[in-house]
């Protein structure tokens, strides 16, 4: 059964760091983009970022970037998104999601990504 597990969320005050996990489970992550979404509170989904299945793509909505770096690691079938200067407009639940017919690119758009996963919450705030 593919399942996608995001960790690494809590509360870090304003400026901090946080380091979020995408673990797949079920089929290889190097098959598939893997995309980072984020809803706030009343506010509709944004993508965040995403890289390609080898890594060699990556984009960045253009509010984060310089703040927010992806990274994969293929081996540990595991994505990574490290967020630092935190602020409060970061604030959501963040999601993974993989897009199982993406090759060698990757897009902010939900509309390729077929799997997802339940999310984790990061709060901001002093």
């Amino acid at each position: 059964q593919l399942q996608l597990v995001e960790s690494g969320g809590g509360l870090v005050q304003p400026g901090g760091s946080l380091r979020l996990s995408c673990a797949a489970s079920g089929f290889t992550l190097e098959n598939a983009a893997i995309g980072w979404f984020r809803q706030a509170p009343g506010k509709e989904r944004e993508g965040v970022s995403c890289i390609s299945n080898r890594g060699g793509a990556t984009n960045y909505a253009d509010s984060l970037k310089g703040r927010f770096t992806i990274s994969r690691d293929n081996g540990k079938n595991t994505v990574y998104l490290q967020m630092n200067s935190l602020k409060p407009e970061d604030t959501a639940v963040y999601y993974c999601a993989a897009a199982s017919r993406l090759f060698g690119l990757c897009v902010l758009s939900a509309v390729p990504y077929d799997y997802w996963g339940e999310g984790t919450q990061v709060t901001v705030s002093s």
